[in-house]
């Protein structure tokens, strides 16, 4: 079966759902959003996105490079194509580079978030009815 979505549509249906989360996290007192296992469960789940970023900023800019090497790419006002590839690529690998730094930072929260708890002393809601 041939995937309807184009890249690209996918990419934008990543980022609605980044959306969608911003929007649902923000409201503290959420029932499944406020022990530290929620934020644990966040971030691997983070984590799992941003590690595949720098794959996607790669092959976003696959067709240009493509169309750069038959010599068919055309820049607006009669402009520089090699120059403007060359500011592509070199983007494309600080893009690259800051998805590393990235994902490195959040699955380090990640590790960070793992061994924390909820300290239930002393809270009624959480005491054993048979004490």
């Amino acid at each position: 079966m041939t995937d309807p979505k184009t890249p690209a549509q996918h990419l934008s249906d990543a980022g609605d759902a980044v959306r969608a989360f911003n929007h649902a996290s923000r409201n503290a007192s959420v029932k499944d959003w406020q022990f530290p296992s929620h934020a644990y469960d966040a971030l691997g789940n983070l984590s799992y996105l941003v590690q595949m970023l720098g794959q996607a900023v790669e092959q976003s800019a696959r067709p240009v490079m493509r169309t750069h090497e038959h010599g068919r790419v055309r820049i607006d006002g009669n402009g520089d194509a090699d120059a403007k590839v060359m500011e592509l690529v070199l983007a494309r690998e600080d893009a690259v580079a800051a998805a590393a730094a990235l994902t490195d930072a959040v699955q380090r929260m990640h590790n960070a978030s793992s061994p924390m708890g909820l300290d239930t002393t002393g809270m009624p809601e959480f005491e054993d009815d048979d004490a």
